[in-house]
């Protein structure tokens, strides 16, 4: 499930067309909202780059042109507040801490290996177009 939600986000492809080995992509889709609407995913995110600045392994000066990032003409008018939660008991407690610790070392192993790819990118001769 866990890496369904990387693909989708790496590739920015459609819910539904997330490859079957992610399992269905309603279930995926579903538990990537709950996790956002109850904070979840801020959480993960708020602890994976902890641990990340803590070894040293963030860089935070980073520069972005905003002439480059162009909002999708749909994005006025987005939603502010997250998604409701469905109604439904919560997962055991340790179920729910094996969960948490997985997706923490997936996370810090996607921070890695982005990290490694600005480093190649930085390495590599300019282009010009």
């Amino acid at each position: 499930m866990i890496n369904g939600v990387m693909y989708r986000i790496r590739t920015g492809v459609q819910w539904r067309d997330l490859p079957e080995r992610y399992g269905p992509w309603k279930t995926v889709h579903e538990r990537y909202r709950r996790w956002s609407a109850d904070g979840t995913r801020e959480l993960l995110l708020q602890r994976v780059q902890a641990e990340a600045d803590a070894a040293g392994d963030i860089d935070w000066e980073v520069s972005v042109d905003s002439m480059l990032v162009r909002a999708h003409q749909h994005a006025a008018g987005a939603r502010l507040a997250p998604p409701p939660l469905l109604k439904g008991g919560s997962a055991k407690a340790v179920r729910t801490a094996r969960i948490w610790a997985d997706l923490i070392g997936f996370l810090a192993e996607v921070v890695q290996e982005v990290r490694r790819s600005a480093a190649r990118a930085a390495a590599s001769p300019a282009r010009s177009t």
